[in-house]
């Protein structure tokens, strides 16, 4: 899809959806390798004794014509940033198609060496000599972002490899269409909150969350707030600089920690909703819970 995608057979992509099957219907994900925990999903390292792949499981299509429907977006997306000059990494979108119609999603990315990842860089770097990298991040979002298409530049999701980004999490397709209205199957957002919940926060919360990405200063908002967060607060001065000469209004250190803080107390919040669910589906209900979740995240 982009690049040369990985190459994974379909037997070891059918063992890698029976092994997460069997996680979540255990509740024991020992027989996983987590190499990395979002706000939504975990990226599983696969085969597990040598990982060749970054995995992330995307939420169950409910039929073959939605997945199909998500894969057309995504292609799009991925088309977009490029004319924009980002240079996504080689994904691989793939189904596996399942006996009562759902069809599991898997998004397959090559591992990429740690070093090369930009926390990574920045942690080894002097943030009073500078490195850029942080000019790269800042401009890179600034051509990108436009009301119909959006960009999460948090650092997690760059690679920096012999003065060039590499962007890694392609999955939210960020694409509005001429009404503002996104491309992305919201439902797939929503899928594992609590259905007395997933109305509301389908309609009032989710598209929030989504807006944050084609807004320039909220996106560098999150950027500079995800430096707190990654405990890269010595590099807030850099980014905050790279980033003034995009803005009307210059961005402010006490505008980025109140940012973060209320960004983290909601997604602390719904990982604690989707908690409660889970335990509900699985020791009330007697039903595996659909998605896996991180067990923490420091913030």
């Amino acid at each position: 899809m982009s690049g040369a995608p990985p190459a994974l057979q379909d037997s070891e992509l059918q063992a890698l959806d029976a092994a997460v099957d069997a996680a979540l219907a255990s509740g024991d994900e020992s027989g996983l390798l987590v190499l990395g925990y979002g706000e939504i999903s975990l990226v599983l390292g696969w085969p597990v004794e040598e990982p060749r792949f970054a995995c992330k499981r995307l939420p169950l299509f409910p039929n073959r014509a939605r997945f199909d429907h998500y894969r057309h977006t995504l292609l799009a997306y991925l088309d977009a940033i490029r004319a924009a000059g980002v240079r996504p990494v080689a994904t691989d979108l793939r189904p596996v198609e399942r006996g009562d119609g759902t069809v599991a999603g898997y998004a397959l990315q090559p591992i990429l060496p740690a070093p090369a990842l930009a926390p990574n860089v920045l942690v080894r770097a002097n943030p009073a000599a500078g490195h850029p990298l942080v000019d790269a991040v800042a401009t890179t979002a600034a051509r990108t972002v436009s009301p119909r298409l959006g960009l999460d530049a948090q650092l997690a999701n760059w690679t920096w490899d012999r003065g060039e980004l590499t962007y890694l999490d392609v999955t939210t397709p960020l694409l509005w269409d001429e009404r503002g209205l996104p491309l992305l199957d919201v439902a797939l957002l929503t899928h594992a909150l609590p259905w007395v919940a997933r109305g509301a926060l389908t309609r009032f919360v989710v598209p929030g969350i989504l807006d944050t990405y084609r807004d320039l200063r909220k996106v560098y908002l999150d950027l500079t707030g995800n430096l707190l967060k990654q405990r890269l607060d010595a590099w807030l001065p850099a980014f905050l600089a790279a980033t003034e000469p995009h803005l009307d209004r210059p961005l402010t250190e006490a505008e980025v920690r109140r940012y973060y803080h209320s960004d983290a107390r909601l997604w602390a919040l719904l990982l604690r909703v989707r908690r409660l669910d889970r335990a509900w589906q699985r020791h009330v209900r007697r039903r595996a819970y659909p998605v896996l979740l991180p067990k923490r995240i420091a913030r």
